[in-house]
């Protein structure tokens, strides 16, 4: 019988140069959804598919994302004495709803290498890996439906979204044979940033990865790739020749923050569907896109 997926390794460590100047002092997962970072929304979506153990991985400059899950007591205190009881719920509750570790990757090694890092943490149980730039939205129902793949197949899983095949060339690529299943199939190979003329689908990996733990063995074999990283597709490949990897695919409700565009659409969209603001918000853009000859 499969151990359930509890862990959960966030990789949160790049520069974010898409950003600058604001990622030098502040990190690009930290970007504000209105009130909310970046990141929280990744950690309440591991939460939300049943994970109440997360680590995410960090560098030297992100040390804020650990203080913004911990507790603060003297604001708790503040908050308490005037009655702001809404506000003190929310900070509280971000720094109890899982258990949130932290570890430096030193070196900018790859995706693979942070990882690998989590080896000791994770142990021999299943885990998922969130990528930091991605939120997903609940309507996909990307995350739980792996952990539903995984529990009825006990094996690895990765989120494979449908892209243009003139963009596939971006991506890594899956080709896939069916199982009969509603979302879920079987990978069959794995080729990083195919030509769009020879590539065996327009399914993408995306963001989202289930692994079981012999993952940690190829990840140790896999040598370094361009510029030195250690790709986690070129392990994820190498897994693939002794053990079933299963793709869950979707084709909406990705948000990639790592894009300026991208990180405005996830602003507006998840900022419209929030009742305490979303109409008014909804008004403003409305007052906007007319004054500026748009709609």
């Amino acid at each position: 019988m499969s151990k359930p997926v509890r862990k959960a390794v966030i990789p949160a460590a790049g520069f974010g140069t898409r950003f600058l100047p604001f990622s030098k002092s502040v990190p690009k997962e930290m970007l504000p959804i209105l009130d909310r970072p970046v990141i929280e929304f990744i950690v309440a979506e591991a939460v939300a598919a049943g994970m109440t153990d997360i680590l995410i991985i960090t560098s030297r400059h992100k040390k804020v994302m650990e203080d913004h899950f911990d507790r603060f007591p003297e604001l708790e205190v503040v908050l308490a004495n005037k009655g702001k009881t809404e506000e003190l719920d929310q900070i509280v509750d971000l720094a109890q709803q899982a258990n949130v570790h932290f570890i430096r990757q030193g070196e900018a090694l790859g995706l693979g290498h942070a990882i690998g890092m989590a080896s000791d943490h994770v142990g021999d149980e299943p885990f998922a890996v969130l990528l930091g730039d991605d939120i997903m939205h609940e309507r996909a129902g990307v995350l739980t439906g792996m952990v539903d793949a995984y529990e009825e197949h006990g094996t690895s899983v990765v989120a494979l979204m449908e892209v243009p095949r003139a963009d596939i060339g971006s991506y890594g690529c899956a080709a896939t044979e069916d199982i009969g299943e509603s979302r879920v199939v079987r990978v069959t190979d794995l080729i990083e940033k195919p030509d769009p003329a020879v590539a065996p689908s327009n399914l993408a990996i995306m963001g989202r990865y289930l692994f079981t733990p012999s993952i940690f063995a190829e990840i140790e074999e896999t040598a370094p790739g361009v510029g030195g990283e250690i790709q986690i597709t070129d392990a994820m490949l190498s897994l693939l020749a002794h053990e079933q990897m299963l793709g869950f695919t979707f084709a909406e409700g990705r948000f990639d923050t790592g894009k300026k565009a991208d990180y405005l659409r996830a602003v507006v969209e998840l900022t419209l569907e929030r009742s305490d603001i979303g109409p008014e918000f909804a008004a403003i853009l409305s007052d906007v896109c007319r004054s500026r000859g748009l709609v």
